[in-house]
Formats: structure tokens, sequence, C-alpha cells
């Protein structure tokens, strides 16, 4: 199932879209998620480059806890990575959801290429957010401009 199709995913994000991640499992605490890097995802050296597993990762392990609640929104509070080996290949990320409180979410994930080889791994912290409606089909998007007065994003 690709992403933005994904049943019960309910949101759009034309980055993960423009990179191409297939959602294959969104249930219980973990998320699995395909990916194939396209030419212009390369390093210097023509293996995936760390800010698209970064990225794989992140939504990995994001997606991961919103499968327990994907009424939520969510949003990166931290995340530590490390990078094992080289990325080539049709990769496959394995987020789990490993604690989470009432307003937060603990996590981690893997990359591995095609041979089943690590190739990076992650935790993360995230942050539970309300989605606001703003018809049947729709939600709000956060749209805070910098001239607004006591614009900014409030994480209580």
């Amino acid at each position: 199932m690709s992403w933005d199709t994904a049943v019960g995913f309910g949101v759009e994000i034309p980055f993960v879209k423009h990179l191409g991640f297939e959602l294959t499992q969104f249930e219980g605490g973990h998320s699995e998620i395909q990916y194939t890097a396209k030419p212009e995802h390369l390093n210097s050296f023509s293996v995936t480059h760390g800010g698209a597993l970064m990225t794989l990762l992140d939504v990995s392990m994001a997606t991961a806890a919103r499968s327990v609640v994907p009424d939520m929104g969510i949003v990166t509070i931290e995340m530590k990575t490390s990078f094992m080996q080289p990325a080539l290949g049709l990769l496959v990320a394995r987020g789990e959801l490993m604690h989470r409180t009432a307003t937060m979410a603990f996590t981690q994930a893997t990359v591995f290429d095609a041979n089943g080889r690590k190739c990076a791994h992650a935790t993360g912290t995230f942050k539970y957010v309300k989605r606001l409606p703003v018809g049947s089909k729709g939600v709000q998007g956060l749209n805070v401009t910098a001239d607004q007065p006591g614009a900014g994003i409030a994480t209580d």
C-alpha cells in the first residue's frame, strides 16, 4: 500500500511522497516502510544520503507510534541516529513503539538492506498532538506566521 493511500493513516506528506516511501505495516506499535533511493537521493559516494536515511527512520518511528492512536498527529521531539554501513538498493525500515504515555512516545527503528544487513538505527521521542478538523475529509494544517503576535508552536 502506498504512503498516501494507507488505510487509516489519513495524512499526506509531500516530502515523503517525493522520496517514494511505501508503508507496508502500520499496526500494534509496529511499522514497516520500504524505500529504494532514486539517483537524486544519493551522496557523493553513490550510496543513500544520510538525510534520506534519517527521514526514513523518523517516519518509521512516527508511524509505529501513530499506529496505536491513528486519529492523533505526532511531532518529533528528539532523535539519535547511528549509521553502521552504506545503504544500497531496496531498504526496509522497521519501527517499534517501545513505551508511551498519554502525550509522549518512545521509539526505535532500524534500516535493513536487501541482504538483511543493518545499515542504520535510531531512537526517538515523539509528542502526540490533536489534529483539528476542518470538514468531513480534512484536517487543519499548522500555519503560523512570524508576524502574528505570540506566533510559535506550543509543546504543552
